[in-house]
Formats: structure tokens, sequence, C-alpha cells
């Protein structure tokens, strides 16, 4: 963590800055308290200064909202674009700017991680679970000493937020039990795509496959497949927190004897793959299969990759931007070479990029063909999230044609 200085009532101060999102240490900070109005505030924020909160932290809450209903109000006045696309980018660049403003009002927390503002919550036990155990740092003399460390009132509430959704824990149908989500860790609150995961039939002549989860997140479709009769699941993640998220999952539901949860960017290597590769490697030989440089396979295949062209800008939206859409061309790209003959890969993929115009069904298909698939089904659903139902939403026209699309591939 990098380190910043402030002056408070002439004295200097330094604090530990933090920031999952890893935005910049603020270079300047006027602390400030509940008189402040939040007209001033905007203005000392927008002048590039951070501010830091000395008040009420529920008065800090109001101070966020209160701007960022004048930020929403002037981004409203700006000219509309009647093509979806431009609307997209327009929409997303506001919200980028609201949040860099927003993201300037900054909360203490001591090295505990309490907050000693009046009528803050305790959010020790959710700044655990997100940043760690908290731990004291020794000062020049080499004692241990607590020292503040600076976080951005938005940073900290979704921290706590994702603490309470982690305590309780999502339902999943499918399952028929609940799936504790983490900080940093996509959550299954689309709960479409996993159905059409429930529902798919397995590929024809193979009852109780091998197979894979290529991004598990917190676990949820590895979990589903285990219920559904799957004899092996490895599932992957980059993440080395969905790694220990879906690991705590699995072992929650009692499915790790089933599912192995390995940490790996797209595939799992042959190791990884276990006693489930050397199955798939001993299969393909039976069936005359002499492809090289690939031993661990699978019979099916499972991503969810994010669903629309564009960079992300925390961990968090890594499960929904895919810049240039290179997790979902390396995925296809590799696909082939990582089923069995029979075997099949089950694309779960959002048209949304196509009616925003950010991609074409035409390069998705090509896509397909240049990776030696060929396609064998496609089962679709409506999403049941309510931005497809909010005709306030920008993107209203757009979400409103949104389907949800489960791809069965298989090797051409």
């Amino acid at each position: 963590m990098s380190t910043v200085a402030w002056k408070e009532n002439g004295i200097p101060r330094t604090a530990f800055w933090r920031s999952e999102n890893a935005a910049p240490a603020p270079t300047g900070i006027v602390v400030i308290t509940d008189d402040i109005s939040a007209d001033k505030a905007l203005r000392i924020a927008q002048r590039g200064s951070s501010l830091l909160w000395r008040g009420d932290f529920q008065n800090a809450r109001q101070l966020m909202r209160a701007l960022d209903r004048r930020l929403e109000k002037r981004a409203s006045r700006s000219p509309q674009s009647t093509d979806p696309g431009e609307v997209f980018l327009a929409n997303r660049k506001a919200r980028a700017q609201r949040a860099a403003i927003l993201g300037k009002i900054l909360v203490p927390l001591e090295s505990d991680y309490t907050i000693r503002l009046r009528r803050s919550p305790d959010a020790r036990e959710a700044c655990a679970h997100a940043y760690g155990q908290p731990v004291d740092r020794p000062d020049e003399s080499g004692d241990s000493v607590g020292v503040e460390t600076l976080v951005s009132l938005p940073e900290l509430l979704g921290v706590i937020s994702a603490y309470q959704w982690h305590s309780k824990g999502l339902e999943v149908a499918a399952l028929g039990a609940r799936i504790h989500p983490a900080h940093g860790v996509f959550a299954p609150t689309r709960d479409e795509y996993i159905d059409l995961v429930a529902d798919s039939p397995w590929p024809q002549g193979i009852d109780h496959p091998v197979v894979w989860d290529i991004g598990t997140g917190t676990g949820v479709l590895a979990a589903v497949l285990a219920r559904r009769g799957a004899r092996a699941v490895v599932a992957t993640d980059i993440n080395p927190r969905a790694v220990q998220r879906a690991r705590d999952n699995v072992t929650r539901l009692g499915l790790a004897d089933r599912v192995a949860v390995v940490r790996a960017d797209l595939w799992p290597n042959d190791d990884e793959a276990g006693h489930a590769g050397r199955a798939d490697e001993a299969r393909d030989t039976e069936a005359g299969d002499t492809d090289a440089g690939v031993s661990a396979r699978a019979d099916v295949v499972v991503c969810n990759p994010p669903w629309i062209p564009g960079r992300p800008t925390s961990a968090l939206e890594q499960g929904i931007y895919d810049q240039d859409s290179e997790v979902l061309h390396r995925f296809l790209s590799g696909l082939a070479d990582h089923l069995t003959p029979q075997g099949e890969g089950w694309l779960i993929l959002s048209d949304l990029a196509e009616h925003l115009g950010l991609r074409t069904r035409d390069q998705l298909l090509d896509r397909i063909d240049a990776a030696g698939l060929t396609v064998l089904e496609t089962r679709e659903t409506t999403p049941r999230h309510s931005r497809a139902a909010d005709s306030a939403d920008p993107l209203h026209a757009a979400r409103s044609k949104e389907r949800t699309i489960l791809w069965r591939l298989g090797r051409g």
C-alpha cells in the first residue's frame, strides 16, 4: 500500500492508501465535516482534491448521494445519440466520471478496521473478509503502532454490502442451496444462465461426463454440474479470491470429492486436470484420436465469459467486460483441442453486445467456424434482471431485446 500526506489543523498527517480498483493515491486532501454543502464539496472534488470525511458517517452517505444526483442530472442534459453503441459508450463514460468524483470522498479506518466516526457501522469483519486480517505496522523504533488507512466511501460501502451477501448467501434454485459470494468475485445474481446449464442434456452417449468449468467465479456452475451427475468437475479461475470462494462453496455443499478448483488462465494443465485428464486420454486412444500435444480433455467444457467487449476497470468488472473479446476468442480457439471426440463446449453468452452494435452474430459465427467448431444447438432464455424492464434505462431499447444463449459446440 502507498502512503498519503496532508495537513489537518496545521499538523502534518500521513496514512496508508488502499484501493481495490488500483485507483491512484490522492495527491491533495481537504478535510471536511458535516457543515459542508454538496455544491461546495462537488466544486472541491472537480478541482481534483479528495475529501477526507471527519463528520457523521450517515451524513457522508447522504453527501455521496447528493453528489451523485447532481452528476446524474448534469449527464442527463448532455445530447443523446440514437445509436445504441454510442449511447452505451457515452453512458459508461458518464458512469466512470461519476465514480471518479464520488471516489474522492475518503473515510479513515483504524489499524483494526474500526471506523471512528459518529453513527458508523462495525465494518471490521467485512474489511477483514475483503482485505485480510489487520496487522500492526512497526514505527521507526520497531514498536507496533496503529496507523490510519484511507479508503473511498463507495469502496467501503461495497465491501460492507459484499460481506452481507457473503454472510447471507444467494439462493440458487437449480442447486436447492445457497452460494456465498465474496468481495471482488462476480456474484450469480443473473440466474437465467444457471438454468440453461442445469437443463441442457449431456452429450449423446455420455451419462456421467468429465466437465470443466472455465472461469468458475463462485463455483456455482461447477456445483450444478456435479449435482447433475458429472463424475468429475475441474473448475478454473484466474482470480485467487474466486478460487478460494469456489473451494469454500463446493466444500460447504459436500461436493469437494467431485469438484477440483484450480487457479488457471482458462485451461487446467494435465496435473490440475488430474484423474479426469488421464481418463480422457485413455478414451481418446481407444477412439483412435491422434491429436498431439494435448492429453487432458473433457466431455463438457462450460464457459460463461464476459459478454460485453470493453476494458474492465476493476476485478469485479472482469466478469462483464472483455477487452477486444479476448477471453471469448481464446476460449473458442482452444476449445477443440480440449474436447473428447464426442465432447461439447457450452458457451453461455448474452447477445446484448449485438444489440449495442459492439459485436455481430456473423462475427461470432465466423470465430466458431475458424476454431474448427460446429454449432450443434442453441438454447436461449430472456434475462430476468430488473434493468431489462426499466424503460428509464438509457439502454432500454437494447436490453429489452437481450437474450442469454447457450451455444452447444462440437468439434467440426
